[in-house]
């Protein structure tokens, strides 16, 4: 929703300083000198992380200057906004008729038309100039009634103003497309047309996009600013006061974090759609997140549609100076079919504020899943606002309020670069619909498809307020069967990468790539996920085959139960610490036992597997319960004769073994057998 007292404030200011009134017939003598300042009225906030961040509008007033004779030709003058960063405002060149090929959705706009302010200027209709290469040609004439030849020649207080020919009616255009290059946007040809000593002359830079990314890193202050630097050439010259004024100030826009709700995870034991962590977004001032336009009707996808109903209609999106805090800026269809434009539309953004997470390193055999649009924590999603509600925009609109209805809102898209709806006075979202429920069954999720161990899901921004500081949370969840057999899932650390969306490294102006777009999260990845090697980790304290001793040793896989325990196979390795009779402080090479299936026993004797060694041992078991015993007796078993359990020891790191540690497996043990 716009904010109405911003605008009626901006407004307000603006008349303070364009005052329109008309102005009468003259011989184009006398006058003063024409003058101009700029005027900044909002400077936004740029995020840091973005290629096409939207400036403050420009706009300047001159006074002053002799009219000029009625049907003389109007001087025609150049504007050229130099920026300390690469123009990137959409390209939207004519496809006939015009040779240039960087026109551009970055549009100057004369005397506020259709803005609903007072004055002969802002009752015009916004007419586009259809050849931003040359600009349009204009005369000052009587594009209103009466004129000279409706009453015998003598005018009656006609308004004087710019027309497209000599002796015409028809008013001249006074919306100028710019032409970019580089870190500049020129508008060529615009008519300046004195207003004498009857009021001021506007021209507002609006629609101006910008890479924030080479200012982001901050000065003392916490932003660096976004400057511009105003030329002006042609026909006639302007003196200009505050002629570089600052139009932005950038900062990072975005902070993320990840919580863990069940980490880390076994490989031992399998998971449905089980809770693993809770993905934050957390903007850095108020109007980080945007929607794509500022919604106008407690409708479904208000915030989503293509363009909005023209100008002077309160609050539309094509309202000179008006403050939308959306991703979309001053919204113009660039009609006319003798143009070629077929469309194209100035100023509108392709979808709103998204947000992505990319995974990393998920093991083959995982399935990923995401909740289907923001959460309290990962067993209790946000319930939409419903439409009707009170809250502009509803359930798929934006509530730029603080209405008790209000809450902030997002869902899951089909992909970082889905257009949202482009028709009239509607829209839509390219949405994906939940497949299933979290393991609680509470929230909605949608599985994320996995290719070669990456995937990314994206949510798009419905509801934000950008008078608060908002965190939009979004629920993780796993799938997998537990296959230790085929060592699946494999063991490992999977992360993620948290940014807004679409990422792109392109810094340059384009007709082709989205709008917005950021760059990536260069950081490294958050882990979310470990999954620990399902195995057991045994003491044997004291083993020999020494002086006319020997040692059994034995370890049993006891998965196979009556408890439902997974069947589990896999080798054991004995490492030995200690030395045997030949080296004693060399020992043995590790041995590996062999596969042990469920509910088998390995048994062998230490005069086998490793003669002559006295000392302990450690086994590495692949499985989940292992259990080991060890009998030592002279040779033959006459005189001397013990036996022991192993200890099972914990396994640092690794929550797939028996260990205190654990919280997967129901059994615990630290130091048990």
């Amino acid at each position: 929703m716009v904010d109405f007292r911003r605008v009626i404030t901006a407004l307000a200011v603006l008349a303070l300083f364009v005052g329109l009134a008309s102005a009468q017939v003259n011989n184009g003598t006398g006058g003063t000198q024409l003058t101009c300042a700029t005027n900044v009225t909002v400077t936004p906030a740029l995020r840091g992380e973005g290629f096409t961040e939207q400036t403050g509008d420009i706009t300047i007033s001159c006074t002053g200057g002799a009219l000029p004779t009625y049907n003389s030709s109007i001087p025609l003058v150049n504007f050229t906004i130099f920026y300390n960063t690469t123009v990137t405002s959409r390209l939207l060149p004519p496809s006939t008729g015009q040779s240039v090929s960087n026109a551009s959705e970055a549009l100057l706009l004369i005397d506020e038309p259709q803005s609903g302010l007072g004055g002969f200027g802002p009752s015009l209709n916004q007419v586009l100039c259809t050849t931003p290469a040359t600009g349009c040609a204009a005369f000052a004439g009587f594009p209103t009634t009466p004129n000279p030849s409706q009453n015998g020649g003598t005018a009656i207080s006609p308004v004087l103003g710019a027309v497209t020919a000599v002796g015409g009616t028809t008013p001249a255009p006074n919306v100028y497309q710019g032409v970019v290059n580089g870190n500049s946007v020129t508008f060529f040809g615009v008519p300046v047309m004195p207003p004498t000593t009857t009021g001021s002359r506007v021209f507002r830079i609006t629609n101006v996009r910008v890479n924030a990314q080479p200012l982001a890193g901050g000065s003392a202050s916490g932003a660096s600013p976004v400057q511009a630097s105003i030329s002006i050439s042609g026909a006639t010259s302007l003196s200009i006061s505050n002629s570089a004024p600052n139009v932005g100030y950038v900062s990072l826009g975005l902070s993320t974090g990840v919580s863990t709700t069940n980490q880390p995870m076994s490989q031992c034991n399998s998971q449905t759609k089980q809770a693993i962590d809770v993905l934050t977004f957390s903007e850095n001032f108020g109007t980080a997140f945007k929607t794509r336009i500022a919604a106008q009707s407690d409708t479904a996808y208000a915030g989503q549609q293509g363009t909005t109903p023209l100008a002077p209609t309160a609050g539309n999106q094509n309202t000179p100076g008006g403050i939308y805090n959306s991703e979309s800026n001053f919204v113009y269809p660039l009609t006319g079919t003798s143009a070629g434009f077929s469309g194209q539309v100035a100023g509108l953004a392709d979808f709103g504020t998204r947000l992505k997470a990319t995974f990393n390193n998920i093991p083959a055999g995982t399935h990923i899943f995401v909740s289907t649009s923001n959460v309290s924590n990962a067993i209790t999603p946000i319930l939409k606002p419903p439409v009707g509600s009170g809250t502009i925009g509803g359930s798929t609109g934006n509530g730029n309020n603080s209405s008790a209805a209000y809450v902030g809102y997002a869902a899951l898209v089909s992909s970082e670069t889905a257009p949202d709806g482009f028709a009239s006075g509607g829209g839509f979202l390219p949405g994906v619909a939940a497949s299933d429920n979290s393991a609680t069954g509470s929230v909605p999720i949608a599985e994320v498809t996995i290719a070669n161990g990456t995937g990314t899901a994206v949510w798009e921004v419905l509801n934000t307020n950008p008078n608060t500081l908002e965190s939009l949370k979004f629920g993780v969840y796993i799938t997998y069967a537990a296959n230790v057999a085929q060592n699946s899932p494999a063991p490992g650390v999977s992360t993620v990468n948290l940014s807004f969306a679409p990422t792109a490294t392109s810094g340059v102006a384009s007709s082709s790539l989205p709008i917005p777009r950021f760059i990536g999260d260069s950081s490294a990845g958050k882990t979310i996920l470990t999954i620990n090697q399902c195995r057991t980790v045994l003491l044997y304290p004291y083993l020999t085959n020494q002086a006319g001793f020997d040692t059994g040793v034995t370890v049993a896989n006891t998965t196979m139960d009556p408890f439902a325990t997974p069947a589990q196979a896999g080798s054991c390795t004995f490492n030995w610490y200690g030395g045997t009779t030949a080296a004693p402080t060399t020992p043995p090479a590790a041995y590996n036992t062999g596969n042990i299936a469920a509910g088998a026993t390995f048994a062998n004797t230490l005069q086998t597997i490793a003669p002559g060694f006295q000392g302990y041992m450690i086994a590495v078991c692949n499985f989940q319960l292992a259990h080991g015993f060890a009998f030592i007796s002279d040779v033959g078993a006459r005189n001397l004769a013990m036996g022991y359990l192993a200890v099972v020891l914990d396994d640092p790191g690794n929550t797939g073994s028996r260990s205190s540690k654990n919280t997967n497996v129901t059994t615990a043990e630290n130091g048990g057998h």
